[in-house]
C-alpha cells in the first residue's frame, strides 16, 4: 500500500471507530439504568440506601445482614421516540463548492425498540452475605435508513455490554455495613456509515466495525443505618474497555477504489465512573421518602485510541454530569406497596460536539410503580416510565478521509425534537 492510499485508509477507518461507543439511550447517553424495577417505580431515587438484591447494581453492601437467600428476575420494554432533523447540513468534497448533504431531512425514530433483561441472587449466612447481579448497564441499537441526512455520521449501530457483578458484604455492626464488588464485563459492538465518493454523482460507499472485548472494574460501598433512616454511599470504577475487531470498507469508486479492505482493528475506550449517594427516611409507619445523587465520570469517554495498525486517538470530549431524584414508598397494606418519584439528568454530550449517532440531551424521568407479596417469598413488582428530553442541537462538524487531499467535510447542522421515551418493567423477587 503506498503512503497516500495508507493515509485515506487509515483515515476512514478512524472515522468510522470515531462513532464507535456512542448511542442515545434514556440516562445519559448510552447508560441503561434499568437495574430494578422496584426502583424504577421511584425513579432510582433510593437505591444506594435500599436493603436486599434489587439494589446490588449500585451499592454492594445492600445484601449486608441478608438471612438466608434472595433471587430477582426482571425485564424491561423501552419504547424511545424522536426526530432528527436536517437544518441544512452541507458537504464540501475537494475542488467543488459546499452543497447540500441529501437524503431524508427528518430521520423519525432512530432509536429501535429494545427489551432489558437482568436479575440478581445473594445468599446471607450470620453477618456475611455474597452475592451475584448480570446486568447490561451500557447497550443501544440505532438504525438509520440509507438515504438519511446522517448517512455519514451513523448508519445502523448495536452496542451490548454485558456485565458479571459477585459482591461479598459483611455487617460489621448493628448500623454499618460494608460490601464490594468486581465488575466483569463483556462488549459487543457492530456499527456502520456511508462513505461519500469523490464524485457526487456516484454512489456513497460504506464502512463497518465489529468488534469484542472482556475487561474488568470494581465497585465498593457502605450503608449506615440509624433509627428510621438509613444513608448509603457506594462507588463505581470506569471501566477500561479494549475491543478486537475488524473495520470493512466496501463500495469506494474512482481514486479512493484501492482502499475497499477488511482490516484488522483495536479499540480502547472507558466507561465512566459513578460516585453515588442515597437516603431512606421512614416518615411514618407507612410512608418512606427515598432521594438519591450520583455524579457520573462521564470525561473519561474523552478519547477512543485506536493501536496497530492505525495508531491514533479520536476526541470525544464528554463532560462529567450530576443526577438527582426524589420519591416516595407507601405501603397501602402490609402486602402491597405502591412508589412514585421524578428524576433529573444532564447528558455529558455537549454543544459543538454532538452527532446523530448521540442525539442525546437533558431530561425528566417521571415514574411510577407497585410491588405486591403473593405470599412471604414471593413478590411481583411492575413499574412504569415517562422520560422526556430537550430539544438540542446536533453540530459535530466530520470529515471523512481527513488529513488526506481527499479529506470531505460535512458540516452538520441539525436537531434532536420531539424526544421522550416511555419505559415498562416487570420483575419477580423470591426468598430461599
Amino acid at each position: 500500500m503506498n503512503t497516500k492510499s495508507g493515509r485515506i485508509l487509515l483515515a476512514s477507518a478512524t472515522s468510522l471507530i470515531a462513532f464507535a461507543y456512542a448511542g442515545a439511550a434514556h440516562a445519559q447517553a448510552f447508560y441503561l439504568q434499568e437495574q430494578s424495577v422496584r426502583g424504577q417505580g421511584r425513579a432510582f431515587s433510593g437505591e444506594a440506601a435500599d436493603t436486599g438484591v434489587d439494589s446490588l447494581w449500585w451499592n454492594p453492601a445492600s445484601i449486608a445482614d441478608l438471612q438466608g437467600g434472595e433471587a430477582s428476575v426482571r425485564a424491561s420494554f423501552i419504547r424511545p421516540r424522536g426526530d432528527v432533523v436536517d437544518n441544512g447540513t452541507v458537504i464540501v468534497r475537494p475542488g467543488r463548492p459546499a452543497a447540500p448533504v441529501g437524503g431524508d431531512p427528518r430521520a423519525q425514530n432512530p432509536i429501535n425498540n429494545g427489551i432489558l433483561p437482568s436479575g440478581a441472587v445473594a445468599y446471607g449466612f450470620g453477618k456475611v452475605a455474597v452475592g451475584l447481579a448480570v446486568t447490561a448497564p451500557y447497550s443501544f441499537t440505532t438504525d438509520y435508513d440509507a438515504d438519511s441526512w446522517a448517512r455519514y455520521s451513523a448508519d445502523k449501530t448495536k452496542l451490548r455490554t454485558f456485565d458479571i457483578q459477585p459482591s461479598v458484604a459483611v455487617a460489621v455492626t448493628d448500623w454499618l455495613r460494608v460490601g464490594a464488588a468486581a465488575n466483569i464485563e463483556h462488549v459487543d459492538a457492530s456499527l456502520g456509515n456511508y462513505l461519500p465518493n469523490l464524485s457526487p454523482l456516484l454512489p456513497d460507499g460504506h464502512q463497518n466495525l465489529k468488534g469484542k472485548g472482556w475487561d474488568v472494574g470494581w465497585s465498593a460501598g457502605v450503608q449506615i443505618h440509624e433509627g428510621p433512616v438509613t444513608l448509603g454511599f457506594a462507588y463505581k470504577s470506569a471501566i477500561k474497555h479494549k475491543l478486537d475487531g475488524t473495520v470493512t470498507i466496501e463500495g469506494l469508486q474512482g481514486p479512493l477504489a484501492g482502499q475497499n479492505a477488511v482490516i484488522n482493528a483495536k479499540a480502547q475506550f472507558s466507561t465512566p465512573w459513578q460516585a453515588i449517594a442515597g437516603v431512606r427516611a421512614q416518615l411514618s409507619p407507612k410512608l418512606t421518602f427515598n432521594g438519591q445523587i450520583v455524579r457520573m465520570g462521564w470525561s473519561e469517554f474523552d478519547t477512543i485510541d485506536i493501536g496497530a495498525p492505525l495508531n491514533t486517538a479520536i476526541p470525544e470530549n464528554y463532560r462529567n454530569t450530576w443526577t438527582w431524584a426524589m420519591g416516595l414508598d407507601y405501603d397501602v397494606t402490609p402486602q402491597w406497596t405502591v412508589r412514585t418519584g421524578f428524576q433529573r439528568g444532564q447528558t455529558p454530550t455537549q454543544n459543538g460536539n454532538r452527532d446523530a449517532r448521540v442525539p442525546d440531551s437533558n431530561r425528566w424521568n417521571f415514574s411510577a410503580g407497585t410491588s405486591y407479596a403473593m405470599s412471604k417469598a414471593f413478590t411481583i413488582d411492575a413499574a412504569a416510565s415517562y422520560i422526556t428530553f430537550k430539544d438540542a442541537s446536533i453540530d459535530r462538524i466530520t470529515a471523512a478521509y481527513a488529513g488526506t487531499p481527499a479529506q470531505t467535510p460535512v458540516i452538520t447542522n441539525g436537531t434532536l425534537e420531539n424526544a421522550s421515551a416511555l419505559v415498562f418493567s416487570l420483575g419477580a423477587r423470591m426468598a430461599f
